[in-house]
């Protein structure tokens, strides 16, 4: 049972980092299709100054997300080529996601 650890191939962490992506994209996007509802109007500059940070605090989780580990194999475990084939795998899933989104629009 605690034998050998099995690794993880690139295309399975790939569809794991897009999904996470996804998943905190669309409680983000829920935030803002919901957030008149539950705070209320803003009418001063609190709102403008809320909607940059989270952008900013946005854009440093999906960073996280999606290049944390490319950044662990490329530096600390000196994997480059397996670094950039994990970032292209993330980034053809995140093609396929919106794809799917697409269809979903059009469908519904």
């Amino acid at each position: 049972m605690f034998g050998k650890k099995e690794e993880t191939s690139l295309p399975v962490i790939g569809f794991l980092q897009a999904a996470g992506l996804v998943a905190y994209c669309g409680l983000v996007a829920l935030l803002f299709w919901q957030g008149e509802h539950w705070f209320g109007k803003v009418a001063n500059f609190l709102g403008p100054l809320l909607f940059l940070t989270l952008f900013i605090v946005s854009a440093l989780i999906c960073a996280l997300i999606a290049l944390g580990y490319p950044v662990i194999l490329f530096w600390e475990k000196k994997k480059k080529t397996e670094a950039v084939h994990l970032i292209a795998f993330t980034a053809g899933w995140l093609v396929c996601f919106v794809f799917v989104f697409i269809l979903l629009t059009l469908l519904f």
